[in-house]
């Protein structure tokens, strides 16, 4: 058998040959279905304030992550440390955070925090001897609550964490304007967080989290139709057409809302890949914004997507493995089924972003996309 006709008859399980896989969504339909990831977030609203931070917490032991940066204005931390030429192999924590490069401050108090439990990379011989590697990047709301200095640090990165360690096994993620989110906007609307997750023919998870805040838009301009509302699950947007009418009174609206921004997201899976396997997981996930919002990348955005693998599940299933051995396909099933997670994540993130602008709310001025468009 060729391993073309060998990967076509694997296809309907791995995703690699012959169509999409299925997608059926995880329990929570949210990043919280890879078990053992956990979120928390943080956020002031009043007062001046309107920012937050949320945190990714790993399972003990950690979790290998990767990066990608597309956007030409970023603002990050430990970024570095990812790629996979580096020493650190494994990760505790990823911060996203408001206040553009002064909410990096946020990563300090997970760091501390982490430090505390004795997590992080062990530098010398007693278990508290580490150093926690964490990974962040900020998005640009400053002013948006009315105070320019009003922005996250090293004191709500450590409420965030602690929220995150406080959150049950699973448990459903807060959406909307929330966490990173707290201040976010996208082409004018009110932006937040969102999250998504798909449930493989292998078993494997893949997830996305996105705390959208993009100088582009996420609405045709022709309709007024969300973009990335044309690739949710069966049943998962039923979103009326807006009337013409209607669109037209939103559009005006919306010319007079334009702002600075970056979207921020990660995408995670508990098959086990390789830190180049993440980072190409992270990579192809940016599609899935290009989907979502128009244009994205430009040099006033950050846009960042980090790929977090927690290993609990092998990316070939068992009762495929024996095929990894055979010279003359083996290599290709596992591409495959790699491809089935890389299509997924792009997939996921697209779809966590339609949860965002529909769970979000009107703030400072800037409308949601349910005040305008119902």
């Amino acid at each position: 058998m060729s391993w073309l006709r060998a990967a076509h008859a694997l296809g309907p399980t791995l995703g690699c040959v012959g169509g999409p896989p299925r997608c059926d969504g995880g329990a929570v339909n949210g990043l919280t279905d890879v078990i053992g990831l956990r979120v928390g977030h943080a956020q002031r609203v009043g007062e001046g304030w309107l920012s937050g931070v949320t945190v990714v917490l790993a399972p003990d032991g950690g979790m290998v992550a990767a990066v990608d940066v597309r956007g030409g204005g970023p603002g990050t931390r430990e970024t570095d440390a990812l790629d996979p030429r580096n020493l650190v192999q494994r990760i505790d924590a990823v911060v996203l955070t408001g206040g553009s490069a002064f909410g990096l401050d946020s990563a300090g108090g997970v760091a501390a925090w982490l430090e505390e439990q004795g997590r992080g990379f062990r530098v010398g011989p007693d278990p508290d001897q580490v150093v926690p590697v964490v990974p962040a990047a900020a998005l640009f709301d400053l002013g948006r609550g009315g105070d320019w200095r009003a922005r996250p640090d090293a004191a709500m990165g450590r409420e965030a964490v602690a929220a995150a360690a406080d959150t049950a096994q699973g448990a459903p993620v807060p959406q909307g304007c929330v966490g990173a989110g707290t201040g976010a906007v996208a082409g004018g609307l009110k932006g937040g967080i969102g999250t998504a997750s798909t449930v493989l023919e292998s078993g494997v998870t893949v997830a996305a989290l996105v705390a959208v805040n993009a100088a582009g838009s996420v609405l045709d301009p022709a309709t007024g139709e969300l973009y990335g509302a044309r690739f949710g699950a069966a049943g998962e947007f039923a979103l009326p057409v807006p009337t013409p009418e209607r669109h037209r009174a939103a559009s005006a609206r919306l010319e007079q809302s334009r702002t600075l921004n970056t979207t921020l997201a990660v995408v995670a899976t508990d098959a086990a890949l390789t830190k180049a396997q993440a980072q190409k997981l992270a990579g192809t996930a940016h599609d899935g914004l290009a989907r979502a919002v128009r244009p994205v990348h430009l040099l006033s955005d950050g846009d960042t997507v980090f790929a977090l693998s927690t290993g609990t599940r092998p990316l070939v299933p068992a009762d495929q493995s024996a095929a990894l051995g055979d010279p003359a396909f083996g290599v290709h099933i596992a591409a495959g089924a790699l491809n089935a997670v890389l299509a997924a994540g792009a997939d996921a993130l697209t779809r966590a972003i339609v949860h965002a602008m529909l769970a979000a709310e009107s703030a400072a001025g800037f409308p949601s996309y349910r005040e305008l468009y119902g």
